[in-house]
C-alpha cells in the first residue's frame, strides 16, 4: 500500500484552488497524473516544515520546490509524461525555463511590487489568512523578497532604474504569453489531448494572472487578448478542479469583494495602530531621557 501523501500550500480565491503559482503547479500535476494527494491549507509559510510552500510530506520524507515534488511523484509511478518523446521532454524543459525567466518576474511584480495591487489586494488577502501579529509583518517580507528576486535576476546593466526594469519585465512577459499562445494553437493541451508537466507549469503561472481581480491589470489585459490561453485555464479548472468559469455566483462575488474591502480597511487600521504605538514608545523614551538629563545636578 502506498504511503499517504500530504501537500501543504496556500489557499485559493477568485475561483482558484490556490493563489500561489507553485502550489497551483503541483496541484495540477497531481490531478493530471492521478496522484492521491491530501491538500492542507496553511496560514503562513513558517508553519511549513522547511519554511517553503508548497511542501509534500510522505511518512518521514519532506520535499519542497515544485520540480523536486514532481520528480518524487514520478518515482511513485504518478507520471503525466510517460507518452512524451525525447524531443517533447526537451521542449518541456525549455518552455519551463522560458516561464521562469520571462513570465515569473512580471507575475511577482503584479502581485507583490505594484503598489496599488499590493495594498488593495495582495496584502489584505494574505494578511487575512495569517495570525496577528505576523499578519503585519509577513506580507511585507514576501513583498521585499519578490522585489529582491526581480532585481537579482533582471536588475543588471543596462537596466539601472526600477522603472526600466519594470518596463522590460512586462515586455518580456507579453512576448512569453504570445509564444505560449502560438505554441498551444487550437490544441487542448500543449502536447495534444493529454495534459503533461508543461501544462501544469503553464496553468500555475497563468491562472493567477487570469483570475485575480487587480486594479492594475496590464498583464491580465494582454492575456485576455489570447483566447486560447484563457480557454486552456478555464478547461483545467472545470475538468480537473470542478470549478465554474467565474468561480463565484454573482452574489458570491459581491460578498467576496465586500469582504476584501473590509479586510483592506482592517489591515490599514492595524498598520496605523502599530505606527501610533511606535510613536508613543518613542515619545515616552524621549521624555524619560529628557527628564533624566534635567535631574542631573550641575557641578559647582
Amino acid at each position: 500500500m502506498a504511503a499517504p501523501m500530504e501537500l501543504s500550500c496556500w489557499g485559493g480565491d477568485w475561483g482558484l484552488p490556490s493563489l500561489h503559482p507553485e502550489s497551483l503547479t503541483v496541484m495540477a500535476y497531481a490531478k493530471f497524473s492521478g496522484a492521491p494527494l491530501t491538500v492542507n491549507t496553511i496560514h503562513n509559510s513558517w508553519r511549513a516544515p522547511k519554511g517553503d510552500v508548497p511542501v509534500l510530506i510522505s511518512e518521514d520524507i519532506v520535499i519542497s520546490q515544485p520540480a523536486k515534488i514532481l520528480n518524487f511523484l514520478r518515482r511513485q509511478k504518478y507520471n503525466a509524461d510517460y507518452e512524451l518523446s525525447a524531443k517533447q521532454g526537451a521542449d518541456t524543459l525549455a518552455y519551463i525555463a522560458l516561464l521562469e525567466e520571462k513570465l515569473l518576474p512580471a507575475l511577482l511584480h503584479t502581485f507583490w511590487v505594484e503598489a496599488e495591487n499590493y495594498c488593495s489586494v495582495t496584502k489584505p488577502w494574505f494578511a487575512s489568512r495569517i495570525a496577528f501579529p505576523l499578519s503585519l509583518y509577513l506580507p511585507g517580507k514576501m513583498s521585499r523578497e519578490a522585489l529582491n528576486r526581480i532585481l537579482l535576476t533582471r536588475g543588471g546593466p543596462p537596466l539601472y532604474s526600477l522603472t526600466e526594469v519594470e518596463a522590460q519585465i512586462y515586455r518580456d512577459a507579453k512576448e512569453c504569453l504570445n509564444l505560449l499562445s502560438k505554441r498551444l494553437g487550437t490544441s487542448q493541451f500543449f502536447f495534444g489531448d493529454t495534459p503533461t508537466t508543461l501544462d501544469a507549469f503553464v496553468f500555475g503561472f497563468l491562472a493567477p494572472i487570469y483570475k485575480v481581480c487587480f486594479p492594475r491589470v496590464q498583464l491580465q489585459e494582454h492575456l485576455k487578448q489570447l483566447p486560447n490561453l484563457c480557454r486552456f485555464c478555464d478547461d483545467i479548472l472545470t475538468c480537473y478542479f470542478r470549478l465554474t468559469l467565474s468561480g463565484h455566483s454573482p452574489a458570491g462575488q459581491d460578498i467576496a469583494d465586500a469582504n476584501l474591502q473590509k479586510l483592506t480597511q482592517l489591515v490599514n487600521k492595524e498598520s496605523n495602530l502599530i505606527e501610533k504605538i511606535r510613536l508613543s514608545l518613542f515619545l515616552c523614551r524621549w521624555t524619560t531621557t529628557f527628564v533624566r538629563v534635567l535631574s542631573i545636578p550641575l557641578e559647582s
